[in-house]
């Protein structure tokens, strides 16, 4: 007989039954960030992102979703950001939102093109409108694809997605999806992130499920 004070093991969950994971891949310039616009690239300020943004990007990653970073970052690849001033950049991001209690899952940030210069001037599969962002954490992390979203505000980042299986939800700051990179449109257009992240704290009103 086993004594009522004896350690009880964590059952496993049987194989096939455990719960999908859901990845939420958020653009940063023009989408999570102020664009930087003519006035060009600009040392991380935390009036850059919307504190309702961080506050809810918060309850969703403690809600079962796992918080990607994404976008082709021009600026480093053709020169006009040095690596020095990006990867500050990064990381004063990062630790604000690790302060805030935001946990991001893999940071993609894709700082090489053809038409880049010098170590970023090369092909990339992480590089919008190729899928390799989606397709990596679907690999390394076990992500469902068909059950995560992508916010952005370019037709570059909504082709990509859709041709991965993500559901897309457009804001209309930053390109606004306007862009005409792509003859492509989101599934759903909102304002902004914090009312596409608002989306996800209530999932029975979520238009694309």
């Amino acid at each position: 007989m086993h004594s009522p004070h004896a350690r009880r093991r964590t059952p496993r969950p049987i194989p096939g039954a455990e719960q999908p994971l859901r990845g939420l891949f958020i653009d940063r310039f023009g989408t999570l960030l102020e664009s930087p616009g003519s006035a060009g690239f600009r040392p991380f300020s935390p009036a850059h992102i919307p504190n309702a943004a961080v506050d809810t990007l918060f309850r969703l990653s403690r809600n079962g979703w796992r918080v990607y970073l994404v976008g082709n970052e021009d600026a480093v690849a053709r020169g006009k950001v040095s690596d020095a001033d990006w990867l500050q950049f990064e990381r004063e991001l990062l630790a604000h939102l690790a302060q805030r209690g935001v946990e991001i899952a893999r940071n993609y940030a894709c700082l090489d093109d053809t038409d880049g210069k010098g170590a970023h001037k090369k092909l990339s599969v992480f590089r919008f409108p190729d899928t390799g962002v989606f397709f990596h954490a679907q690999q390394f992390d076990g992500i469902d694809l068909r059950r995560s979203y992508l916010i952005g505000d370019s037709t570059l980042e909504v082709a990509a997605a859709a041709r991965a299986g993500l559901k897309t939800i457009g804001v209309r700051t930053g390109f606004g999806c306007r862009d005409e990179s792509l003859a492509v449109s989101p599934d759903l257009h909102v304002a902004d992130v914090v009312e596409a992240l608002e989306l996800f704290l209530h999932s029975d009103n979520l238009a694309l499920r």
